[in-house]
């Protein structure tokens, strides 16, 4: 979706597209450098003449007209933002039953005996991952593609008249789940941490994959999606180790 912008008062609109940082180090550099040209932009625009020119702001768009040809362009610019690409489909069609796995592994904690920390930890991940598998199946549902079970654990490709089902990066075996389901307590917190750190590695992964795709994640809910679980998982991964070392041999 294309996010609509007010005319400001200044005759110079500065329309910064998504930029798909490499690291959040250079994100974060990259929008410290957009918005310090911008405020020199905006001041430098404040103290030049006014021009007699009227200037037309198409609606919806931050981008300044003059004519046929820029409302052309422009069309054509909303038009690009409401493509997806194939890998956006695979990355939210797989993330759907990674995530559910998690869910499960997280509901597990009230009634295994988990210590207080790692239970809080677990309601957090419930309950975030839940409500990103109705956001991802509702995105599916509105482009039109094939919307996997909210509890599915696996995920099914097709290859030709086959249907194939694969496990995500990171996610547990039945064996590790059935482990996981029987533990109490310490082994219940220590099985947990080593499982949902493999885990969240696998879903930035993902992240990874997706974003190594020229035209992936275009499209403004995948990418801030995508850009999200790689900055909840990254935080959640440094709270896990830490967690895990607490408990010792």
């Amino acid at each position: 979706g294309v996010h609509s912008h007010h005319a400001p008062s200044h005759p110079l609109v500065i329309h910064v597209l998504h930029l798909r940082p490499t690291s959040r180090v250079a994100h974060s550099a990259a929008r410290n450098l957009i918005l310090s040209f911008a405020a020199a932009s905006v001041a430098a625009c404040a103290s030049a003449p006014k021009s007699a020119s009227s200037v037309a702001m198409a609606p919806g768009t931050g981008v300044v007209t003059g004519g046929e040809s820029s409302k052309a362009a422009i069309a054509t610019a909303d038009e690009a933002a409401g493509r997806f690409s194939p890998a956006d489909v695979e990355f939210m069609q797989g993330m759907i039953p990674h995530h559910a796995q998690a869910v499960i592994m997280g509901r597990w904690a009230a009634t295994h005996g988990a210590r207080t920390d790692v239970k809080i930890l677990c309601e957090r991940i419930v309950v975030a991952q839940s409500d990103e598998i109705r956001s991802m199946r509702r995105w599916l549902g509105e482009h039109n593609q094939e919307v996997p079970d909210s509890m599915s654990t696996r995920h099914k490709m097709k290859m030709g008249d086959m249907v194939h089902e694969i496990m995500m990066p990171g996610m547990l075996t039945d064996e590790q789940m059935a482990a996981l389901d029987k533990a109490r307590g310490t082994e219940f917190d220590r099985l947990f941490l080593v499982g949902m750190i493999g885990h969240h590695e696998g879903a930035l992964t993902m992240v990874h994959e997706l974003f190594s795709h020229a035209n992936a994640a275009s499209d403004d809910v995948v990418f801030r999606f995508a850009t999200d679980v790689e900055a909840d998982q990254s935080l959640e991964l440094h709270k896990m180790r830490l967690m895990l070392e607490s408990l010792g041999n």
